[in-house]
């Protein structure tokens, strides 16, 4: 069985662009993206969200919620080199719900030499969580009991 770490190796506070946020709705479900920027810190990174990011939401006649979470990092690694991370994040709700805290499948793909034999491995889980400074997305690395 697995389990993830204590610590995040990688922290985002998420700030939202309501204004840029679009919608439709359908007979078979209904779609929201969402834009946002924000910034991190962590073990392995520090640096900014480029504002390019999106949240994309699709949720079915069934009411089962899919979101997909795509952006760019952009930052120093742990080496002290510059560098970027993509970050595609996914995670799946019932009832068209989401649970708090809720719980990703992230994947990463970085250009920086030191962190890429660790990131590349797609062995982590995020979790999300709002609290009075906004939405926090945290990635921990999974562990062998």
């Amino acid at each position: 069985m697995k389990k993830y770490g204590e610590k995040p190796i990688l922290e985002i506070l998420v700030q939202t662009d309501p204004e840029g946020t679009v919608e439709l709705e359908s007979e078979i479900g209904h779609v929201k993206m969402i834009p946002f920027k924000g910034t991190v810190q962590g073990e392995l990174f520090r640096g900014i969200v480029e504002p390019c990011g999106v949240d994309t939401q699709v949720t079915n006649a069934n009411d089962v919620r899919h979101m997909s979470a795509r952006y760019m990092l952009t930052g120093e690694d742990c080496a002290g080199q510059p560098c970027r991370i993509y970050v595609e994040n996914n995670a799946w709700f019932t009832d068209g719900n989401r649970p708090r805290p809720f719980h990703t499948v992230p994947t990463f793909i970085t250009d920086s030499k030191a962190l890429a034999p660790r990131l590349h491995r797609n062995h982590f889980v995020g979790e999300g969580l709002r609290d009075e400074q906004g939405l926090w997305i945290r990635f921990y690395e999974l562990e062998e009991e």
